[in-house]
């Protein structure tokens, strides 16, 4: 059997599984997908693919392009980058894995601290001899807006509690009852962008949501506020953000997640001030890792043997 193992972009995959337990030839592939054609050729001939959530797109036309494959892991029990009614149709098996809900919202803190107190410039001060140079801002006291209150931002929401945050969320169908329950307050998004000094993004892309985040709801927000999104670019318009940023008309912004991925080096993001950004980390962590990659080779010894596990299609 021959594993082809995609996008193991810090070649730590074969360290967390015992992948030598299969018995099976096992390609390790450390770079990212280039485009179909690089996609057809890199697994070639190989029966069981592993795919790293949504780095590399498996949609019709590609599976259609992969007479060999017959087994396809994804890391997490969501991948919106693979067509499972396609996968299902072309009688390939589709398996998942569990993931932890920790690692994103712990990310979204660290972007919210390094923003808000400018850690990675007065960090690289330091080490080139400097000393202070900004004013940071403060959370105690302080509004934290929440779009999104699932599971990911309830940790969130909860964590803003702690520090003392007047914490408020929006959703399309959040009430007070369900926000009261982990420390918020429900208000309409217009104020929440109005009026939060923090604004983070914790909600699910879909056509509904798809540039939830435009210039007006940009355009609310405070001079002294800052932005956070962790969750999907698509939920918001990038270009209008980049706008808001070097106009000053925000603060700033901490970003994990890009429309293009990785993101181009000559993309004008990388050059917009006011700006942390982090190469989509936000389930990027030892624990997940260890549950991805130990899963996925349960899911492809279950498949060998014949009754599949964690099934998605």
């Amino acid at each position: 059997m021959h594993i082809v193992v995609l996008d193991d972009y810090q070649n730590v995959a074969a360290a967390y599984a015992n992948w030598e337990a299969l018995g099976a030839e096992i390609d390790f592939v450390t770079r990212p997908i280039r485009d179909t054609e690089d996609l057809v050729r890199t697994v070639a001939g190989a029966e069981v693919v592993v795919a790293m959530r949504e780095r590399t797109l498996f949609s019709a036309a590609r599976l259609s392009r992969l007479p060999d494959l017959r087994l396809l892991v994804t890391t997490g029990r969501v991948n919106a980058s693979i067509d499972l009614d396609s996968a299902r149709s072309q009688g390939i098996t589709v398996c998942g894995t569990e993931s932890t809900t920790s690692a994103t919202p712990e990310l979204t803190w660290g972007l919210i601290l390094s923003v808000l107190r400018s850690i990675p410039n007065e960090d690289a001060a330091v080490h080139s001899g400097g000393w202070q140079s900004t004013v940071g801002g403060d959370l105690f006291g302080h509004r934290l807006g929440v779009i999104g209150l699932g599971r990911l931002g309830t940790q969130v929401a909860r964590v803003g509690a702690a520090f003392g945050m007047d914490v408020v969320a929006w959703s399309q169908n959040l009430d007070e009852t369900r926000a009261a329950d982990v420390g918020a307050h429900a208000v309409g998004k217009e104020e929440l962008f109005a009026t939060s000094d923090v604004l983070t993004l914790h909600y699910k892309l879909s056509e509904r949501s798809r540039g939830l985040v435009s210039a007006a709801e940009l355009s609310l927000m405070k001079p002294s506020s800052i932005f956070i999104n962790t969750s999907r670019a698509g939920l918001v318009d990038m270009e209008a953000l980049q706008n808001a940023l070097a106009e000053g008309r925000i603060r700033g912004a901490g970003i994990d997640v890009y429309d293009t991925e990785p993101l181009p080096a000559d993309h004008p993001l990388r050059s917009t001030p006011r700006t942390v950004l982090t190469p989509h980390l936000g389930y990027v962590t030892e624990d997940t890792y260890r549950i991805f990659f130990t899963q996925a080779v349960e899911d492809i010894a279950a498949w060998q043997a014949g009754e599949p596990i964690r099934q998605l299609t």
